[in-house]
């Protein structure tokens, strides 16, 4: 299934010990490289959640983020460093005596300073379970978006090559009448000059001026890519570098087409097929 590298997810949970939330990002890129941001409780979980990360994706830029916030504390969880508090109100004594009028902070900003709240010890196994699973959540949730957006793409493309199907069918019906302008404006050329040719002299430079703008061996080239690029859409497997691989086998016959032929209709189409392999490319960029 095509898949696109960009995505979006946010999952949460409310939780006796918190609330958790993961939102994932993803944009294209050309390899796998995960960045994640996470309470420093949780920096033990990151090798796992690379592991289920690359289970998944194989490109693309992604930002994981996790948030935790716990909840409210009672006065019967914690409790004071006295130590603390006693220093800390020396502290305030001596800033009252430098300066009278400095602003004294009411209780809770006390309470509110570092290290005077003694904080429990805290199982936090069930908290680490609980954001790991979170995760696996938010990891389906993106892969589901980035599957949409990548069916999305897979129709475009080959709503595209479609187009160029089309086109190089229109250019292979045209081939006669390019070969037979060739030779008139070969026939018009002499007679302008007055000079006589030997027929079988005629003949060989209205074969050779054909040869020179024969198209047919890049028609079979733009017929066996399109035919690749379908068969590429249809595994199931990451197929973005090989998309864009093909990308480029493309536009390097239509560009040959364009310059060889002689013909400005044949021209033309060639052009018509680059704006089409163009539409694809930007679509093949964001593929995994």
């Amino acid at each position: 299934m095509t898949c696109s590298m960009t995505g979006f997810a946010r999952v949460e949970a409310q939780l006796e010990q918190g609330d958790l939330v993961w939102e994932l990002r993803a944009v294209n890129h050309r390899f796998l490289d995960a960045q994640f941001k996470m309470p420093e409780d949780f920096r033990r979980l990151e090798p796992e959640l690379r592991k289920r990360l690359g289970k998944k994706l194989s490109r693309g830029k992604v930002d994981c983020g996790l948030r935790f916030r716990a909840a409210v504390t009672t006065a019967t969880e914690s409790g004071i460093r006295s130590e603390t508090l006693h220093r800390l109100l020396e502290l305030l004594r001596t800033v009252r005596k430098l300066h009278p009028d400095a602003t004294h902070p009411d209780a809770l900003d006390i309470l509110r300073w570092p290290g005077l709240l003694e904080e429990p010890e805290r199982d936090i196994t069930e908290l680490l379970a609980a954001a790991t699973d979170l995760f696996e959540q938010a990891l389906t949730q993106m892969q589901t978006m980035r599957e949409s957006e990548g069916a999305r793409m897979h129709a475009v493309i080959l709503d595209r090559c479609d187009s160029i199907d089309e086109a190089v069918a229109a250019m292979r019906q045209r081939a006669p009448d390019v070969k037979q302008t060739i030779r008139q404006r070969l026939d018009d050329r002499i007679a302008q000059i007055c000079a006589e040719l030997d027929p079988q002299r005629l003949e060989q430079e209205v074969a050779i001026l054909a040869q020179k703008s024969d198209i047919d061996e890049e028609l079979d080239r733009l017929d066996s890519h399109v035919k690749e690029v379908r068969d590429t859409l249809a595994k199931s497997k990451p197929v973005g570098r090989r998309l864009d691989f093909l990308m480029q086998e493309l536009n390097r016959e239509a560009n040959t087409i364009g310059s060889k032929s002689p013909d400005t209709e044949t021209t033309r189409i060639a052009v018509d097929i680059k704006v089409a392999i163009e539409q694809m490319r930007e679509q093949v960029q964001n593929i995994e």
